[in-house]
C-alpha cells in the first residue's frame, strides 16, 4: 500500500453533523472525495443539498437529514439512519457545536449548562448510538474511527469564553476518556480548531483592521480555511492514522494564545466595569 493510499477511505460510511456548511461541509466532501459515503445533517436542508450536489458529483452517495442537532435524541438517530441507508457506519464526526462569547456575570448556570449540552452532550450522544453499529459493521482494512471538532480555546484562555471554553475543554477530555474506552476497536480523536474562516468569523472580512491584527497575532500569518480542518479529519478517520487514538491535533496556525480580543472591560469593586485604558 502507498502512502497516499492509507489517506482513503474508499467505501467507508460517515456521518458528519453540523455539514451544511463550514467545516462540516468541507469535511464531508473531503471524506466523499477519498471515497466514503456520507450522511450530512444540520438545520437547513437547502445547504444540506447544496453540498449532497457536491459529494455525488465526486461519485459517491450522499444522505441528507436536516434535524436539530442541539435535540440529542435527533442527533442520536443519525447513526441508524446511516446504518439504515448504507448498510454499515464506519466513521463519526462530531461537529457540531459553538457557543456564543458571553461576559462573566452574564454567563449564567443556565447558559453554561447550554453550552455544555451542545457542545458535548450532543457528540457523546451521537457517539454512543453510533458504536453499536460500528462494531457490527465488519471488513478488512475498515478504519472504525470517531473525531470531535474542539477549539484552542479549550487549552487557553482568554475574556469573553469562559462558557465555550468550559465546553470545549470538555470535549477534550471525553476524547481521551472515550478512547480508552473503545480501544482497540474504535478509535476517538480530535481537533483544536483556531481561528477558521467560517459564518462565524464572516464579520471579520469586513473589518481590514480586525483581520490584520488576527493574522498579525497568527504565526503563520493567515486565518485558518476550512479545509485545513477537513484535512486533519481525514487523517484521523483514514489508515493514515490508524495509530493515532486518545489524541487533539492542533490545527491552529500555531497560535499559543488568543488572536482575537473581545475588548471585555475590567470589572472593579461593586460589580461595575470599566473600560481598560488602550
Amino acid at each position: 500500500m502507498s502512502i497516499l493510499d492509507r489517506f482513503t477511505v474508499t467505501d467507508h460510511v460517515a456521518v458528519v453533523t453540523g455539514a451544511g456548511r463550514g467545516i462540516g461541509a468541507a469535511t464531508a466532501i473531503a471524506l466523499a472525495e477519498a471515497g466514503a459515503d456520507v450522511l450530512i445533517s444540520s438545520r437547513t436542508e437547502g445547504q444540506l443539498k447544496d453540498v449532497a450536489a457536491r459529494i455525488e458529483a465526486l461519485g459517491r452517495r450522499a444522505i441528507v437529514v436536516p434535524a436539530n442537532l442541539a435535540r440529542t435524541d435527533e442527533v442520536a438517530g443519525l447513526a441508524q439512519a446511516a446504518y439504515d441507508a448504507f448498510g454499515r457506519l464506519d466513521i463519526v464526526v462530531n461537529n457540531v457545536g459553538g457557543t456564543i462569547p458571553n461576559a462573566f456575570l452574564d454567563t449564567d448556570v443556565a447558559y453554561l449548562e447550554e453550552s455544555f449540552h451542545f457542545n458535548v452532550a450532543t457528540a457523546h450522544a451521537l457517539s454512543r448510538a453510533a458504536v453499536p453499529l460500528m462494531l457490527a459493521s465488519t471488513g478488512e482494512g475498515r478504519q472504525k474511527s470517531i473525531t470531535s471538532i474542539s477549539s484552542m480555546m479549550g487549552r487557553t484562555a482568554a475574556r469573553g469564553y469562559l462558557a465555550y471554553g468550559v465546553a470545549k475543554a470538555a470535549l477534550a477530555h471525553w476524547t481521551r476518556l472515550a478512547a480508552t474506552d473503545l480501544s482497540p476497536s474504535i478509535r476517538v480523536n480530535g481537533v483544536y480548531v483556531g481561528s477558521v474562516m467560517t459564518s462565524a468569523l464572516e464579520f471579520v472580512a469586513g473589518v481590514p483592521a480586525m483581520k490584520q491584527q488576527m493574522e498579525e497575532a497568527t504565526p503563520l500569518g493567515r486565518i485558518g480555511e476550512a479545509e485545513d480542518i477537513a484535512a486533519a479529519v481525514l487523517y484521523l478517520s483514514s489508515r493514515a492514522g490508524q495509530f493515532v487514538t486518545g489524541k487533539l491535533l492542533e490545527v491552529d496556525g500555531g497560535i499559543q494564545e488568543p488572536n482575537l480580543d473581545l475588548g471585555l472591560p475590567d470589572l472593579v469593586p461593586g460589580g461595575l466595569p470599566v473600560e481598560t485604558p488602550s
